[in-house]
């Protein structure tokens, strides 16, 4: 029993090695130039003066052959049906590539590329075929050009894009030329080469139709977005529908789905004020209108508009300062009818206005982030940015073990891309069809403006190649998460290399899954460390952000639109960035109650008071005599501070020095991963991770629900007490001096002046003398009742008893 005990334990690997942080060594490229439109930090670099050139050297250097088939001529048309249906067809070995084919066209210009990659080269050459597409019979042969693989040039970046030629077609058995030519150009080139992108990869011979667009890599650019705020001063010649009464009137905006109200006017009046902000989020180019219109409350659940008017965005001036706003007054349309005897309508012959100051302020792209992982702390305003100061390149080297995401064939299955998300930037890598082990060998750079930012990179599987491909849940077609990996920037060296396989690590509804392991070379280079010093000085967001800040509901509300906004203009672009993908990179649903993370947020607080309780553990031991020859020690240190009371700072901030510099030895010596023990992940009560996965609202039994709102009634309950006793003692204390117990503010009073003068007679060493040699007193002259103070404290009355 004990052997096989033995057994099952080193079969079983611990949970804590599996969600690891792996260090690698990938042979990754030497230090060389991409090509000038290639995918490496070309157009950012220029920005950052002289001091780095455009490099691909964070990735490792796959090599692939390049066929471009620009255009032919002069082709020979069909002797039975007099026209020319031409494609050509690139194959070398098993791999077959086509070119879309061109209607009666003897002179076609088709203009792809196609990449084998050189691993997969079977053969040792390489045949270009003309075909004449025919819809009933097999399509007909026209010519064919054929290249000795060991002729083929090789392009080193920066050089220039090789030069297509034009070739004479062959027959079937290459010894007679025929009619017709073909522009090509072959060459061996790496995934720096600006045709990567855009070329059909041999990889992914499999995928046909809107699937081709579908699995390219691609750069996507967030939209710059703005606050729109609304201030709603007055209105003037509010007229109700009905005779005989004031209306109780309010104003509601609109922008897109974005709805506000302002609260009823208290007055009674046909002039009502508000005075009140109502702030939007929107992106330009601006789209939508401002809608404003003025509603009557005629009952509770009916309402009726009395006046309406629609503004464009571009009327409104951008802020860039806090300098203020004019207001303006705005016309409204003719809002209504009245009733006549005889049931005859007559349309109201005045006009009424409304009176608004409004203005677009520059938002900050930590509005698109659910949470607190800033990506970007810039203004909108390009006005207002300041110089970068430094460069963040990421090369998505690979990804290992990954687990099948559906079904394709009979058998499991995983299309993986990766997503990465810095500021405005989005970039998406090529999707690596049916791998488990996909290796993207893609590297990509950001500006950097502030170092305590975040980076995200998140692993999909792709479900949209244009197959029958399903997710292993059924339902829709959705790209399906695999994993989410964070750095913030702060944490690493500056000119530094870090090569790590993260875990790509998912809580699902049966708990928490590592979904493999994403291999990454991250460096982030420094172009002026004084400013880099300067920062951290310096406010984290724009000086708007401090002048006009928002409430709470305010940054929740507009973070939630902002998302939604970045979410529906990506998915507008070719190929788009699905909507679920950007959901999961923003953390969307990070709001959401969840047990998991309350219990995970609770005992951060305690890791972080861990400490304080642990001094005061040590103290209240040096107090007792625990240790004598530590009390003693206490008691010589606490003599000498009060005879040179001088060196208390001195030796304070000292002590903090030693330890840093000992912290130093134990330094993280790589970026944070995603800790599942931390986020309280792998203990999780299966109830619980139900809940967390719920529909909002819920879609679960009466009774599972009735049984959760009593477990969340017994977890608020024990808050709601812990808040209630931290606001007795704050009361507690208010109460001293507010003589709502006359005997003990009398008393409290007495004793401050008595304090008063014995602290005014008496040199304050003799004071921190006596209290400190009081406090630090032997056990057997204390006594085990509470003290005085406690004791008087504890009577101190407080606001609880006016409580029902």
């Amino acid at each position: 029993m004990a052997s096989h005990q033995v057994r099952h334990g080193q079969a079983q690997p611990s949970r804590a090695e599996e969600y690891k942080l792996k260090h690698t060594s990938p042979q990754l490229g030497e230090r060389w130039p991409a090509g000038a439109h290639g995918r490496g930090a070309g157009w950012m670099m220029g920005l950052c003066g002289d001091k780095f050139t455009s490099t691909y050297d964070l990735v490792e250097q796959m090599y692939c052959l390049y066929v471009r088939v620009v255009k032919a001529k002069d082709l020979p048309t069909n002797a039975i049906t007099g026209s020319c249906d031409p494609y050509a067809e690139v194959k070398l070995g098993n791999y077959r590539g086509t070119t879309k084919h061109l209607e009666k066209r003897t002179n076609p210009e088709w203009n792809q590329v196609f990449a084998f990659s050189k691993e997969r080269i079977q053969s040792t050459a390489l045949e270009v075929f003309v075909k004449d597409r025919e819809v009933v019979a097999r399509d007909d042969y026209v010519g064919k050009v054929v290249f000795d693989l060991n002729e083929v040039p090789t392009r080193v970046p920066p050089d220039s894009p090789l030069a297509p030629q034009w070739y004479r077609l062959e027959d079937r058995r290459g010894d007679a030329k025929v009619r017709g030519e073909i522009m090509l150009a072959v060459w061996m080139g790496t995934q720096a080469d600006e045709a990567f992108p855009e070329a059909w990869h041999a990889d992914a011979a499999s995928v046909h139709g809107e699937g081709v667009f579908n699995i390219r890599s691609k750069v996507y650019v967030s939209p710059k977005l703005w606050y729109l705020r609304v201030n709603v001063i007055e209105a003037q010649d509010v007229q109700p529908n009905g005779k005989g009464r004031f209306p109780e009137v309010f104003i509601k905006a609109q922008v897109g789905n974005q709805v506000l109200k302002t609260r009823i006017c208290s007055a009674r009046t046909l002039s009502p004020m508000w005075n009140e902000d109502l702030v939007f989020v929107v992106a330009e180019p601006f789209e939508e209108h401002l809608v404003l219109t003025v509603e009557d409350r005629v009952q509770p659940t009916k309402d009726e508009v009395l006046g309406r008017t629609a503004l464009p965005l571009t009327l409104f001036e951008k802020r860039l300062d806090h300098r203020p706003v004019h207001s303006r007054w705005f016309n409204l349309e003719r809002f209504g009818f009245t009733v006549l005897e005889g049931q005859q309508w007559k349309e109201l012959k005045f006009s009424s206005r409304v009176h608004l100051r409004v203005c677009l302020e520059g938002a900050y792209h930590v509005m698109d982030e659910s949470t607190m992982y800033i990506s970007d702390t810039r203004p909108t305003a390009r006005q207002l940015w300041k110089q970068p100061i430094g460069v963040l390149e990421v090369g998505i080297l690979s990804a290992q073990g990954l687990i099948p995401m559906k079904m394709k064939d009979g058998r499991g299955a995983s299309d993986a891309y990766c997503v990465a998300k810095y500021g405005q930037k989005w970039v998406r890598t090529r999707t690596i069809i049916d791998s488990f082990s996909p290796k993207w060998n893609e590297q990509y750079t950001w500006e950097v403006y502030d170092p305590c930012t975040v980076i995200t990179l998140g692993v999909f599987d792709n479900c949209h190649l244009g197959g029958n491909d399903k997710p292993a849940g059924g339902g829709p077609a959705k790209d399906l998460r695999i994993g989410k990996v964070r750095i913030r920037l702060s944490t690493l060296e500056m000119d530094r290399i870090y090569t790590h396989a993260y875990p790509l690590i998912v809580l699902q509804p049966s708990g928490v899954k590592k979904m493999g392991e994403l291999q990454l070379a991250v460096r982030f280079t420094c172009l002026s460390l004084a400013n880099v010093i300067y920062l951290y000085g310096h406010t984290l967001l724009p000086k708007m952000h401090y002048i006009h800040p928002f409430t709470g509901n305010q940054v929740d509300s507009l973070r939630y639109q902002a998302m939604s906004i970045v979410a529906a203009r990506l998915g507008r672009a070719e190929p788009p960035l699905r909507k679920e993908v950007v959901e999961y990179m923003l953390d969307v649903d990070s709001h959401m109650w969840s047990m998991r993370r309350s219990k995970a947020n609770f005992f951060r607080i305690m890791s972080l008071l861990s400490g304080t309780l642990g001094t005061c553990r040590w103290f209240d031991g040096v107090c007792h005599w625990k240790n004598p020859i530590t009390t003693i020690l206490v008691h010589v240190l606490f003599l000498i501070l009060i005879c040179y009371p001088e060196l208390i700072l001195p030796m304070m901030l000292l002590y903090m020095f030693v330890i840093g510099l000992w912290n130093y030895r134990f330094r993280p010596r790589h970026p944070r991963h995603m800790d599942t023990k931390l986020s309280w992940a792998e203990a999780i009560h299966p109830d619980e991770l139900d809940e967390e996965f719920d529909t909002f609202p819920t879609s679960k039994p009466h009774d599972l629900v009735r049984m959760r709102y009593d477990r969340l009634r017994s977890v608020a309950g024990r808050i709601q007490t812990v808040a209630g006793d931290m606001a007795t003692q704050g009361e507690r204390f208010q109460s001293l001096l507010s003589w709502r117990d006359p005997r003990a503010t009398g008393l409290f009073v007495m004793f401050c002046l008595v304090a008063a003068v014995v602290l005014y007679a008496t040199p304050f060493r003799v004071i921190a003398l006596v209290a400190g040699l009081h406090t630090l007193r032997h056990p057997r002259f204390r006594s085990k009742l509470p003290s005085v103070t406690s004791n008087f404290f504890k009577r101190l009355p407080s606001r609880i008893d006016s409580m029902l």
